[in-house]
């Protein structure tokens, strides 16, 4: 692949185009832009009988190609390349790690909306053109003396001191307290008080509340022995990868913060990545108390303008400090010196579409391209990050306590197998957690109650033919969602309303089984009817939305909320002292070989919700498995204890991390057709591969075999090692699937459904 480090000028560029293809294509460089594009320019340029936005990927001054055949470039987009430097390298390098076409791996790292859009002359400018405003700094310093501005002009001295302590503020800011703000600023700006700047506006939903400054807690002795290890290695300017290993409460983002600051005193940029949107308000609201709003916010719950503009930002270097979910991984910060991965463990940090990349090991990756300190931050480690401790690859830190004065909430075990059914006969709380609420409720405080599906029933049987209603385009059952009476997909989200007889038999009513968050809420609301109840999972709840349901909870507005994973990870309710889990089975039973591992998981995250004010907390699991490891480990608080029963059990087996997994995804609409690409391209595999050295699986159904209306087989490679994995890869490569059929590649895959 032809290296960032090419001659700005040449007579032919090689493009990356955002298209399924595997190779660079060439085009001549006019007269009018030679000079004007370089590595990381952005251009139009003709691909077939369209017109794309390509990236710039090399210079040159000749080429083996016939010139008469080679296509000019239309123009160049925007003055500055859109990647430079590390980020470019860093890019390269994810498209070869992960064997995807270049070109789709950069459309990954760009905000929609940056695309070509108008033409004039040699130049385009991006679909969305930016929106300007202006931002005042004060001079330092001073011109005069402030007090004697308060006494002859007392409102141009109050814009001024809110500018003086804000240090740099939009004037779009001021606004929302001063009234007329230009008839202040312009005079501030004559008499040499303050300077003001044009820049491209930042519009974002998590700056709308203003934020009070907050006080730095006084760090534990585990607090500071980590920040302290981070600091000295960020003074070294060198590679450095950490695992901070915290239990829940432990009080990690106060160590990001302080390693954040000092890599701001040392003029380097900071990324934070965070699994979910849902964590992003909260997180944003400290670093904001801590670093004002010179801050930028990434994600994809962000309207496009609002995304483009905080990308600018970053990439003007006007902002270099930088929260996000998995895709800020491609942020163009300037001089990174340090990326922190919060909730290292979580799967949401891989990409299931498009370049498969895990932001997590990409995160270390950019770190590794730039010499910044990277720090993995997790109460339950993935087994991955606990055996790159153990091959010496992350450096391990440890919070072994609450920064609060009380300790880890006591957990325990309610038997499913003994406690069927609970008060009213419903079978969704038992009497012993039902006693439990009631006497949390009573001494006013508040109760999270997990349950990792959502929907009212997850299915829906016939009572007199015996079939379960499945989707028209999914091999899955439908749920029912009770309020809208519908059921519904969870795959592809299609709706069917709920029939009064079943269609398959037209006699038979339909029985609905098992409970989800929607029917948990509907029985809650019955047991506790003085009380308020809601509910946080996606059907209700998404973007800023799940925020205010958080926020009501915060503010005591909620006395029990139900809910997904959205209840489990990283919020902090000083209220809630009781957490209760109600299914702890659901996922034990999947084919999955980290199965086990996420159930640990969001067990541990669920119970640290409990207990992180000042009273003390209290988890009740109710579980039919009571002596899973999973469930056990979760109840002990022994993270360690499931790392080495999870390890000794993986490495017996060859699974991560003793191996590496290469899945080859084929889908397509006819059945026949796949089944057979499949046969063929396993077989191509097998040819290659050594049987000491690598084995191939399959090729088989995948577990959900008919997925939004396409036929899924797929085959997996596992081998020792990353080397002989790409080198099974190579045919798989040049192989081109017939009948319509669709190849992806995942390297290193999370999700094996």
């Amino acid at each position: 692949m032809p290296s960032s480090s090419h001659s700005r000028t040449g007579a032919f560029a090689e493009v990356a185009v955002p298209a399924p293809i595997r190779h660079l294509l060439t085009y001549a460089v006019p007269d009018t832009i030679n000079g004007k594009i370089q590595p990381g320019s952005a251009v139009l340029v003709p691909l077939g009988k369209r017109r794309v936005t390509g990236y710039v990927v090399g210079l040159a001054d000749s080429t083996k190609l016939d010139p008469s055949s080679i296509r000019k470039i239309h123009a160049v987009v925007d003055d500055a390349p859109f990647f430079t430097g590390e980020l470019l390298n860093f890019i390269l390098a994810v498209s070869d790690y992960y064997a995807h076409p270049l070109g789709e791996t950069f459309r990954t790292a760009v905000p929609a909306g940056l695309e070509a859009g108008e033409v004039e002359g040699s130049r385009a400018r991006s679909r969305l053109k930016p929106r300007c405003d202006f931002v005042a700094r004060p001079v330092i310093p001073l011109k005069g003396d402030p007090f004697e501005l308060m006494k002859r002009a007392t409102r141009r001295a109050e814009v001024f001191e809110r500018i003086r302590v804000a240090g740099s503020i939009s004037l779009s800011e001021l606004r929302k307290t001063h009234k007329n703000v230009r008839s202040f600023i312009k005079p501030l700006e004559k008499d040499g008080w303050i300077t003001i700047e044009k820049v491209d506006s930042i519009q974002d939903p998590f700056f709308e509340k203003s934020i009070e400054a907050d006080e730095p807690p006084v760090l534990n002795s585990y607090q500071s022995s980590c920040v302290d290890a981070v600091c000295r290695a960020l003074d070294t300017r060198n590679y450095s990868p950490f695992l901070l290993h915290g239990v829940t409460g432990s009080g990690k983002t106060e160590v990001y913060l302080r390693v954040i600051e000092r890599a701001r005193e040392k003029g380097l940029g900071a990324l934070v990545l965070v699994p979910e949107i849902g964590l992003t308000p909260q997180l944003v609201a400290r670093f904001r108390a801590r670093f004002g709003d010179e801050l930028a916010v990434l994600h994809s719950g962000l309207k496009k303008r609002q995304r483009v503009e905080q990308w600018r930002a970053v990439r003007s270097g006007r902002v270099n400090l930088v929260i996000g979910a998995r895709s800020a991984v491609f942020a163009p910060l300037k001089k990174p010196g340090v990326i922190i991965v919060d909730e290292e463990h979580d799967a949401s940090f891989k990409q299931s579409t498009l370049v498969r990349y895990n932001a997590r090991d990409m995160a270390l990756l950019r770190a590794k391209i730039c010499s910044a300190v990277a720090v993995l931050g997790s109460a339950t480690p993935s087994m991955e990050s606990w055996n790159n401790v153990e091959a010496g690859k992350l450096s391990l830190l440890e919070i072994p306590e609450r920064a609060t004065p009380h300790p880890l909430p006591e957990v325990g075990i309610i038997d499913l197998r003994r406690h069927r059914s609970g008060p009213e006969g419903q079978n969704i709380i038992t009497g012993p957690l039902y006693h439990a609420i009631g006497r949390t409720l009573e001494a006013g405080e508040q109760v999270i109650l997990f349950l990792n599906r959502r929907g009212f029933s997850p299915l829906a049987v016939c009572t007199g033919c015996g079939e379960t209603m499945q989707c028209r385009s999914c091999s899955v059952s439908l749920t029912y969602h009770r309020r809208a009476n519908v059921l519904r997909c969870h795959y592809c989200g299609g709706d069917r309303v709920f029939p009064e007889k079943c269609p398959v038999c037209h006699e038979g009513d339909l029985d609905i089984i098992g409970s989800g968050t929607e029917q948990a809420q509907v029985v809650l609301e019955k047991l506790f009817p003085d009380h308020t109840i809601a509910r946080l999972d996606s059907d209700v709840a998404s973007g800023t939305s799940s925020e205010r349901i958080l926020e009501k909870l915060r503010r005591r507005e909620i006395d029990i909320l139900v809910g997904t994973q959205m209840v489990t990870k990283g919020h902090d309710f000083p209220g809630v002292t009781l957490v209760g889990v109600l299914l702890a089975d659901i996922g034990f039973g999947l084919p999955d070989f980290r199965a086990s591992e996420r159930a640990f998981q969001i067990l541990t995250q669920v119970a640290g919700r409990a207990g992180r004010g000042d009273k003390k907390g209290s988890v009740l699991i109710q579980t039919y498995h009571p002596h899973h490891p999973a469930v056990e480990c979760a109840v002990e608080h022994d993270p360690v204890k499931f790392r080495d029963l999870e390890l000794e059990a993986r490495k017996e087996l060859e699974y991560p991390p003793f191996s590496r997994l290469l899945l080859l995804g084929l889908k397509g609409k006819n059945q026949n057709s796949v089944k057979t690409q499949a046969h063929k391209l396993a077989a191509a595999v097998r040819r290659v591969c050594p049987p000491d050295r690598a084995g191939v699986i399959g090729p088989a159904p995948a577990p959900i075999g008919y997925l939004r209306g396409l036929y899924r087989w797929r085959i997996m490679v596992r081998a020792g090692g990353y080397g002989i994995l790409r080198h099974c890869l190579k045919p798989v490569l040049e192989f081109t699937p017939r009948g319509g059929v669709r190849i992806a590649v995942d390297i290193d895959p999370v999700d094996l459904m």
